[in-house]
């Protein structure tokens, strides 16, 4: 079975979903024995944001119109991080980062380490704070997770994978995927949002 996900680095729901699809996953590669591959998208939320990000409040503000909403909806996601073993901490989250190049980060990844490296990244970002825009960050990132941080460094700032990256986006477009995470199952079945892991294993069993 393949997976395809449509994923920004900044969307915290991504994360959850995330966490859900891998639990899913565990017990139907337990139960079916059958093995399960995941591929990884990129989507930007707000394709708008300058290179050097703006800050994070100020971005949600924007977009919720005012920051009691903003509140409101970080206190949400973080009850519902909670429930599945998602932490977030959101007094940590000062910047709202341009994704492209964490989106470059995880095309270049070999297979066995994409999903520690997307794992890391959500973590540095909504746990530790950290601005995954930023290029030292990236190259931390990828080196805690045993990928070379000379070659990633010279990558990115080379531009590699970012036509890989640009392609991703043009394809969601055509997809008229609109908001993320977004899972395509054995190009069979399209899941949109945080589903829980019940909803994914029934997916997982409709399109066997």
């Amino acid at each position: 079975m393949i997976i395809d996900i449509y994923q920004d680095t900044v969307c915290p729901w991504c994360w959850i979903g995330k966490k859900n699809m891998m639990d899913a996953i565990s017990q139907w590669e337990t139960e079916n024995n059958q093995s399960v591959t995941i591929r990884y998208h990129s989507f930007l939320l707000d394709p708008n944001l300058p290179e050097e990000g703006r800050g994070f409040r100020e971005v949600m503000a924007e977009k919720m119109g005012s920051e009691r909403m903003v509140d409101q909806a970080t206190q949400q996601v973080t009850g519902a991080g909670a429930a599945v073993g998602v932490p977030f901490r959101f007094e940590n989250v000062t910047r709202m980062p341009n994704t492209i190049l964490s989106h470059a980060l995880i095309k270049m990844a070999p297979e066995k380490v994409a999903l520690p490296l997307v794992e890391a990244i959500f973590k540095a970002y909504f746990y530790e704070g950290q601005d995954i825009g930023e290029l030292d960050v990236l190259v931390s990132i990828a080196e805690k997770v045993g990928m070379d941080p000379i070659q990633v460094r010279n990558s990115l700032l080379a531009g590699e994978y970012k036509e890989e990256v640009r392609k991703d986006l043009q394809n969601a477009n055509e997809l008229n995927i609109s908001g993320v995470p977004f899972f395509v199952i054995d190009n069979k079945l399209a899941l949109s949002g945080a589903h829980s892991k019940e909803n994914f294993l029934k997916a997982f069993a409709e399109a066997k």
